[in-house]
Formats: C-alpha cells, structure tokens, sequence
C-alpha cells in the first residue's frame, strides 16, 4: 500500500471531509511530561518543546494554554508519502484566500488544520480544486 503519487489524481480524487471538533495547539517545554490520560491527534516533538494538537474542550479541561483554534479536514485519498506538489498546490489554493493551513501528512492521508472560523470556506475552496483537476490529464 504505497499510497497515489499522481498529482492530478490526488487533487481530482481527495475528497475532503470537515470533522466536527475544534482543535488547539499546544506545547510544552522539553522535559515536561504529558499529562495523564492526554490523547492528543498529533504529537511532535522540537528542541523548544513538544507540539500537541488536542480537542480544544480538552485542552481547557486540562487547563492548558492553547493558541490557534482550528478544524481539521482530513483529505480522503491516500495518498505516498513521496507524493511531489499535492500540499504545495492546496496551501497555494488557501493562500490565494488569504488563509493559513497546518497541514499534518499521515501514512494513509494528509490532514489540514484551518482557523475555525474559515474551515467552511476551506471546504468550498478544497472541493472546487478537486473539481477542477477532474479528467484532467
């Protein structure tokens, strides 16, 4: 399970999907353990600190300090991990709108975290791309 390489088949097939949680990011300095019973969707770790992405629910009820209050939209294609262009022409496609993307690639698919308040508009732009790149050659 290699995963699609094609670009235009990427773009035309992601179909992407808008999850219903509003996540954060937080971090923690290096050395600070992760508090008990934390899942968090993503972890990584820098020399500054490790970078979580949780439910921002749970970060408040953790009580810890959150920045960038975001929804996830997880692309539907699977898609290599050697795949060239496919996060560039969608961050490029965002960015023509003026809206920031984090996006976090997975063995099997690539997730966006957009702010909150666009993820909508997100999906109107993510969806339109994908129109447009089907039975393109």
């Amino acid at each position: 399970m290699a995963g699609e390489t094609d670009l235009k088949t990427l773009l035309a097939s992601m179909t992407p999907e808008l999850l219903d949680e509003t996540y954060v990011f937080v971090t923690q300095a290096p050395g600070v353990p992760q508090p008990e019973g934390l899942e968090p969707m993503m972890m990584f770790r820098e020399r500054e600190g490790t970078t979580l992405i949780v439910t921002e629910n749970t970060a408040s009820a953790m009580g810890l300090t959150a920045s960038f209050r975001c929804r996830m939209i997880t692309l539907n294609i699977h898609s290599s991990l050697e795949a060239v262009g496919f996060l560039a022409a969608i961050a490029t496609r965002l960015a023509a709108a003026g809206m920031g993307v984090n996006p976090v690639s997975a063995f099997y698919h690539d997730h966006l975290f957009v702010p909150a308040e666009r993820a909508e508009e997100a999906m109107v732009l993510l969806l339109g791309l994908a129109a447009e790149n089907e039975g393109v050659q």
